[in-house]
């Protein structure tokens, strides 16, 4: 698989769609760093940092006198992540699935959408556990039921399209609905959960979080069709398949379950 093996890409139209997504949940993320107490002074673990948006918001939250260590595997998105030239952020290029990152060297962690895909979540989230010092708290955003993510009324084209992105999931060997079964690996990596909630909500185009569904179809569809998932015609089809929904078509996000734990002492 090209692009470092990330399934998704790490080319520069994947930058900016991530900086999309990293706009649109903005809040809900800003909120969970306060649910778990992260604040300044403290180094926090950006596990999966990608290109870099939410490492400035955690950079900005824990300030001159804290650090966050950014991990991330990808050249690409690390040397973006290098350009923003954030004097509190130290950039580690590791895979955190192969690889530990050091023993209770941290008070917080936050991760997101990176457990669906790695070969081995247990064996990442035990890495995360070990970094963490008992009584830090980490800060999960995974997808709980990938397959809610529906239109009222159905689009056959989308339900098309979210298949294709389940099966290459997948057959790549990670897990869209990881959340179901995080709190366990949690559980057994030392944590103790303290909150589980879903995010989801159900909007209509004129709703500003639509920009999330309909940027990751428009580049997911692209990239389904170099993996070999869809012919040309098809992603085609299918990168339009919100343009033809009729007026007033609401859709469902695909429910995403919040985890907040904490690493426990001894």
């Amino acid at each position: 698989m090209t692009d470092g093996d990330y399934l998704l890409g790490t080319r520069d139209d994947e930058v900016e769609r991530l900086g999309v997504q990293a706009r649109v949940w903005r809040p809900r993320v800003l909120d969970g760093f306060c649910r778990a107490r992260f604040a300044a002074g403290q180094t926090i673990l950006d596990v999966g940092a990608g290109p870099g948006f939410v490492t400035a918001d955690l950079a900005d939250l824990i300030g001159p006198s804290g650090k966050v260590i950014a991990l991330e595997r990808s050249p690409h998105f690390a040397g973006v992540l290098r350009a923003r030239a954030l004097a509190n952020v130290e950039v580690m290029e590791i895979d955190v699935n192969d690889s530990g990152f050091g023993h209770a060297i941290a008070d917080g962690s936050w991760c997101r959408w990176l457990l669906a895909f790695v070969a081995d979540p247990a064996r990442t989230v035990a890495h995360i556990a070990d970094a963490l010092r008992p009584g830090a708290t980490a800060v999960f955003h995974e997808y709980a039921d990938y397959e809610s993510w529906r239109t009222f009324p159905p689009s056959p084209d989308h339900e098309r399209f979210r298949e294709l992105v389940v099966k290459s999931w997948r057959d790549s060997g990670g897990e869209p609905d990881i959340g179901l079964a995080l709190p366990t690996l949690l559980d057994d990596a030392g944590m103790e959960v303290l909150d589980v909630r879903p995010l989801v909500d159900i909007i209509t185009a004129d709703d500003p979080l639509w920009q999330w569904p309909a940027s990751f179809i428009a580049s997911a569809a692209n990239r389904l069709v170099e993996l070999g998932y869809a012919s040309a015609d098809e992603g085609v089809r299918l990168a339009a398949c919100l343009d033809t929904l009729a007026p007033g078509t609401r859709m469902m996000t695909p429910v995403v379950s919040e985890i907040i734990a904490r690493k426990r002492s001894g």
